[in-house]
């Protein structure tokens, strides 16, 4: 059974169903949800450019490991394509933006394997509205048109990276799967859009106690017509032969249909895994700063952007690295990156590494973009504030002394205490 017909029976779907099941429809609000009209929800735009900036900016390397539990960066002829240059029009940063922000609206994205003998030498960026995986022969195919050319690819030769999903050929799309939210955002900010174009006045009654008969009728709506819209607002309407006017109430609150607005922003916010916050919004009953927001951060990059990366390093070990080298070999984001603007956060995480041991002050130095300040601090230190009481002020004080003197280029015979 192909993955097609496996999600048409799990989801009370035919196996005709249109395929468009993964991609859009129309919802129950009567508008119809695909990827361009959902991005046009500044909500949507907002969670799928966060996403996408965020993962795309950590720089991503090779490792290999050392075999004490440690890693080292390696000059893996892979390193480069995935963290400086994966193809001739695209920076990393560039191509895996675009690989994760077709992950985040289609839950699938797609780039060419480009090998020269065993070698990787490119990944070109396959538009994921223009892929189709197919299994008609038992075997995973992917095709796509190339300027106007037909193209059938195997599955060793595309770098598929799958959202959630259950474990078929593709990831799910949360703009299909949400599309009566979607769709209700989308009319809730259309119908405001009218309100606003008319001038924020709301429609109202003709009235008369005589009889409209003949041309009357079109000939009162073409009249009506000039004084409705925004650039008419303020017109003064001159009405005759007994007519009345009376406009339909509307409070500000209506028009803005603030509390559905509001909630449309929290759950499509669910669907893409974003907090409120993140992109700038404040949910009802919490607050706009401080410690709770910094949870709240925190959880995203661990339940939200962490997934992400994470899929995109498994299949990079997948696809990208021969089955022998994989046991030593793999690809890794530097999360710390996302420190980076947060100078306290990182002087903390820094200080900390250093003083316990767990990092060299060279090491440190370079998570700052500073030279090496030679070999004496390329030693693990750590303070000794909790020694043993028979161990203080005996041979270790007077090699850190003597280190402390190298460092500073101080000779022995001169005093620094």
């Amino acid at each position: 059974m192909n993955f097609k017909s496996w999600i048409g029976r799990t989801f009370g779907l035919t196996d005709t169903a249109p395929w468009s099941y993964f991609y859009g429809g129309a919802s129950a609000a009567g508008k119809a949800v695909t990827d361009t009209t959902a991005m046009q929800l500044a909500t949507v735009w907002s969670c799928v450019r966060l996403n996408s900036e965020a993962a795309s900016c950590l720089p991503l390397q090779v490792f290999e490991k050392d075999g004490r539990g440690g890693r080292n960066a390696v000059d893996h002829p892979l390193a480069e394509i995935i963290g400086e240059s994966p193809n001739a029009d695209q920076t990393a940063f560039e191509f895996w933006g675009a690989m994760v922000a077709w992950l985040m609206v289609r839950g699938n994205a797609y780039a060419e394997i480009v090998k020269l003998g065993d070698r990787v030498i490119a990944l070109n960026l396959l538009p994921a509205d223009q892929v189709n995986v197919t299994r008609e022969t038992g075997e995973l195919r992917y095709k796509f048109t190339d300027r106007g050319k037909p193209v059938d690819l195997p599955a060793e030769s595309v770098l598929h990276i799958r959202g959630f999903g259950f474990g078929g050929d593709l990831g799910l799309s949360p703009i299909r799967f949400g599309v009566q939210t979607f769709g209700s955002a989308i009319a809730a900010d259309e119908a405001a859009g009218k309100i606003f174009g008319n001038g924020m006045m709301p429609s109202g009654i003709l009235t008369t106690e005589a009889e409209i008969v003949g041309e009357q009728r079109p000939q009162l709506e073409a009249i009506m017509a000039k004084y409705a819209g925004s650039t008419n607002a303020g017109k003064i309407m001159i009405l005759e032969a007994g007519l009345k006017f009376e406009q339909l109430s509307l409070n500000p609150e209506d028009m803005q249909m603030l509390e559905t607005r509001r909630f449309n922003v929290e759950e499509i916010c669910r669907w893409f895994g974003v907090p409120p916050v993140v992109i700038g919004h404040a949910a009802q009953g919490v607050t706009a700063w401080g410690t709770g927001i910094e949870q709240l951060l925190l959880q995203w990059l661990t339940t939200g952007l962490n997934p992400v990366l994470t899929r995109i390093e498994k299949r990079i070990s997948k696809q990208l690295i021969g089955p022998g080298e994989r046991r030593r070999i793999y690809p890794e984001f530097n999360r710390e990156a996302l420190l980076q603007a947060d100078s306290v956060a990182k002087a903390s995480f820094l200080s900390t590494m250093v003083q316990n041991a767990l990092m060299s002050r060279n090491e440190a130095r370079a998570k700052l973009n500073l030279p090496h300040a030679g070999a004496v601090a390329d030693a693990l230190t750590a303070q000794t504030n909790l020694a043993p009481l028979d161990r203080l002020g005996g041979d270790n004080t007077a090699a850190a002394k003597a280190a402390f003197r190298s460092w500073l280029g101080i000779e022995e015979n001169k005093n620094v205490d």
